[in-house]
């Protein structure tokens, strides 16, 4: 993999590398050395292959959706990432952090969350590994995910509500960064998406790359080959898509389409389409599209999913996007709900509102009879009833 995947400085064409104050200097430089070692060495291997099988329950299953097959004339699976013990793909990333953490002698974990479900994976693998955990999220997100910061707490996490900015995913980004400032020593940062200074966002998405890795083996068994036509993923820090894509970055046989958050319509002010919106910054340790004001300082994204409204995308979908790699729709809010509600009652699965992006996108695309699509469900529903809840009468 040359032209899409990072190059030695941790850059994804102009997007990517690490911009860190000086007082996290180490422990940016530190995981940079390690990571690749320890990832690639047998003991680290042998354990995370092992818990992916026999704790998370992978593979996670390919289905073909019968309902999607006949409303757009071609074969629909779905990669079934909300089936993962926790409810979706998070888990992945976190249980491998924690084994380079653990290997790396840090004794302390710290994250971010947006929807929880981040949140919820970091404070299960800190229960599974006995580490004390941190998790910082914003206010507002505290408010509509209540039962994820619940189970954290169950799962013996502090929760830490953040009250600066528009107290969502950005905003406990930031507070999660102040931790680590302050904890550079024992501290291992956990970051949930392929965002961050280098080695994060090559780091998360190789720990991902098992959603290809199993793609490819489960459609040489089912269809005769290991590539589909298409691939299609929810994104906003581009964790669940990247692991999607990972496999099939030079496969031009491949299409990627990838589902950011229009909010209320990307001209309505309301909105989290950060590649319609975003022009080249800095922020949270990495050069990536944002969405910013012309003096460059960050806009308040909006989505009616807790885990899309970040203002910036992951360094690898900036690059992407810009190469024409991968086509980006910008979902709205009622397009999402809408995909939901069709799933739900049609196929018996609750996607989470992150994943209902991805299905909406199916809309958007015209296929040819006989292709293979492949829609990343990166999550169920469960965290997000509440808003299913307060819309049902109006999908009905």
């Amino acid at each position: 993999m040359q032209q899409f995947s990072i190059d030695e400085r941790g850059y994804y064409g102009e997007f990517g590398g690490a911009y860190i104050p000086e007082i996290l200097h180490r422990c940016v430089t530190d995981l940079q050395e390690a990571y690749l070692r320890i990832m690639e060495s047998k003991r680290f291997q042998e354990d995370f292959d092992q818990l992916l099988r026999d704790y998370v329950g992978r593979p996670s299953p390919l289905y073909l959706s019968r309902q999607l097959t006949e409303r757009y004339g071609a074969k629909i699976y779905l990669k079934r990432e909300d089936l993962n013990h926790t409810g979706a793909h998070k888990i992945n990333n976190t249980i491998g952090q924690i084994l380079i953490a653990r290997q790396m002698g840090k004794t302390r974990i710290i994250a971010e969350t947006g929807a929880g479900q981040h949140g919820v994976a970091t404070a299960t693998v800190c229960a599974l590994m006995q580490m004390p955990c941190t998790v910082y999220m914003g206010k507002t997100d505290v408010g509509r995910q209540q039962v994820n910061v619940r189970k954290m707490e169950m799962l013996g996490a502090t929760v830490v509500p953040v009250t600066s900015g528009n107290m969502t995913l950005k905003d406990a980004t930031n507070e999660a960064i102040r931790d680590w400032c302050s904890h550079p020593a024992d501290t291992h940062y956990i970051i949930g998406s392929t965002i961050g200074p280098h080695p994060y966002p090559d780091m998360v998405a190789r720990l991902q790359s098992v959603i290809s890795k199993e793609i490819k083996l489960q459609l040489a068994e089912k269809e005769g080959r290991d590539y589909p036509d298409y691939l299609v993923a929810c994104v906003g820090g581009g964790s669940n898509a990247a692991g999607t894509i990972y496999e099939y970055l030079e496969n031009e046989k491949v299409r990627i389409v990838l589902a950011e958050a229009g909010g209320k319509g990307i001209d309505s002010g309301e909105s989290a389409a950060t590649i319609h919106l975003g022009k080249a910054g800095v922020l949270h340790g990495c050069r990536t599209l944002l969405m910013q004001t012309d003096d460059g300082q960050i806009t308040e994204p909006y989505s009616i999913s807790a885990g899309l409204d970040y203002p910036g995308i992951g360094p690898i979908h900036a690059n992407l996007a810009m190469q024409h790699r991968a086509q980006v729709f910008a979902i709205n809010d009622d397009e999402a709900l809408r995909a939901a509600f069709e799933l739900t009652r049609h196929e018996g699965i609750i996607p989470a509102l992150e994943s209902a992006h991805a299905l909406a996108a199916l809309e958007k695309v015209t296929f040819s009879p006989g292709d293979v699509v492949v829609v990343t469900l990166s999550g169920r529903g469960d965290k997000d009833l509440e808003t299913f809840f307060k819309y049902e009468e109006e999908y009905r």
